[in-house]
């Protein structure tokens, strides 16, 4: 008998109604006219929590130019707090990440957001942390400000939004009827927050968290992103699609991690995939080469345009980008990196295909069993603790995900059979350490 695992993955669904796939919302039987309604987000999150995942993600954008140029996947039509709300009372076990951008946002706000989400939920909610690297026109800003600067302003937002957030004792409300206090206020903190982006005195108006506080989650995998993932949050999204890069990734990460003072195992590693699932691999390749076939090329070359954050309308299909094109610059992300060295081998054709699938994410096309050795074999050799899904379409992609994909991780004791556990944090080996909580109380002023 095959030993069973000693530990399983974390999975959670990016919650793109119109499919991670560029343009799969043409194909027959997708819900493009539910899209932005409450019908198919329900739907989603509901399908995700009976796959038994542990969380549906919910990005956001501060910008509609995707809908003028083909975007769709990238522009945000269901606002994250708003969503998650709903989405409350439609679900019961699933965690919910919601993006929050701490460039366009004050922490007072976003830390009463979420804690009271996480509070009305019993415990499900996490917060995506961006700096933003787009949306200055739409926050009456002249220009984005330079990395350094959101990610310093980064660092001190999230710092105050945990100090709000443990500005309350699990025991501050004591419902006193006989003295009239609902709460005793020497178990709730002032802050007196001064630095250099904000001054916040506190407390929160929100009461603590079952989970402590929400799951904290960030993306970013420059040198300024690293820092900030490695000191606060919990999951880690990545894009990594190479299993050797997400190794090493992965060992670097944890080692940071560990040299913060935080337990490594505790923090979460999970890059993006897309699994296109067939029961048969003719099946697959079947439906993957039907999602390739939607591609409008307008829409495709405006995803390449602003993935390189340069023009190739110029270029016909057949040709390869040319090198001297690609100019370095203080504001691209390793993607963009990653994309360049693409160019070098592919035509622009294969680019645009390659651009609607991944957007430098793994991308894998195969039977049920296929792709579960795949993931397997990533999970075993820690190149992540788990994955977070990108479903090639909607429902179609998303359902064979979940109705042949995760019942054969179930059946390898890869991924669980019900959910253990009261909280996101519990259920996602995420719980906090009395050290977690001495770490945030001591940057008290």
């Amino acid at each position: 008998m095959t030993p069973r695992p000693q530990r399983q993955m974390v999975l959670t669904m990016f919650m793109v109604g119109f499919g991670f796939h560029n343009d799969a919302w043409r194909r027959p039987g997708s819900r493009a006219e539910e899209i932005g309604e409450l019908s198919l987000i329900r739907d989603m999150a509901q399908a995700a929590e009976a796959a038994r995942l542990d969380a549906v993600f919910f990005a956001d954008s501060y910008g509609a130019n995707g809908l003028r140029d083909g975007g769709y996947r990238g522009t945000s039509v269901y606002e994250p707090i708003a969503v998650m709300g709903v989405l409350s009372g439609h679900t019961d076990k699933i965690g919910m990440i919601g993006t929050q951008s701490t460039s366009w946002n004050e922490p007072y706000t976003t830390a009463r957001q979420f804690a009271s989400l996480d509070a009305l939920t019993g415990g499900r909610i996490g917060w995506n942390i961006v700096t933003s690297t787009r949306g200055n026109e739409n926050v009456g800003r002249e220009e984005m400000p330079l990395p350094e600067l959101r990610y310093r302003r980064a660092a001190e937002f999230v710092d105050v939004v945990q100090k709000l957030w443990d500005s309350w004792d699990h025991d501050a409300v004591i419902a006193d009827r006989a003295t009239g206090r609902w709460v005793d206020v020497d178990r709730i903190r002032d802050l007196d927050h001064r630095g250099e982006f904000f001054g916040v005195k506190g407390p929160s108006t929100i009461r603590r968290s079952p989970q402590e506080w929400p799951v904290l989650v960030q993306a970013g995998q420059s040198a300024d992103g690293i820092e900030l993932g490695s000191t606060y949050a919990d999951i880690i999204y990545a894009v990594q699609p190479e299993r050797a890069g997400a190794i090493d990734f992965y060992s670097m990460y944890k080692d940071k991690v560990r040299g913060k003072g935080r337990d490594p195992e505790r923090v979460k590693i999970l890059p993006g995939i897309m699994p296109i699932v067939g029961r048969t691999q003719n099946e697959a390749e079947e439906l993957a080469q039907a999602l390739a076939d939607c591609i409008v090329e307008s829409s495709g070359r405006a995803t390449v345009n602003r993935m390189l954050d340069f023009n190739v309308d110029d270029i016909e299909l057949s040709e390869k980008i040319p090198q001297e094109r690609f100019v370095d610059g203080p504001h691209h992300v390793k993607r963009w990196y990653l994309f360049r060295e693409l160019a070098k081998e592919m035509t622009l054709r294969e680019l645009i295909v390659h651009t609607s699938r991944t957007l430098g994410h793994q991308f894998i096309v195969g039977t049920p069993e296929r792709v579960a050795d795949s993931m397997i074999d990533w999970f075993d050799a820690r190149a992540c603790d788990g994955f977070n899904f990108n479903p090639a379409s909607i429902p179609e992609g998303m359902q064979n995900m979940f109705e042949l994909l995760i019942p054969e991780l179930q059946e390898r004791g890869y991924f669980r059979q019900e959910y253990v556990g009261d909280t996101f944090r519990e259920r996602s080996g995420l719980t906090l350490s009395e050290d977690d909580i001495l770490r945030v109380r001591r940057r008290y002023a």
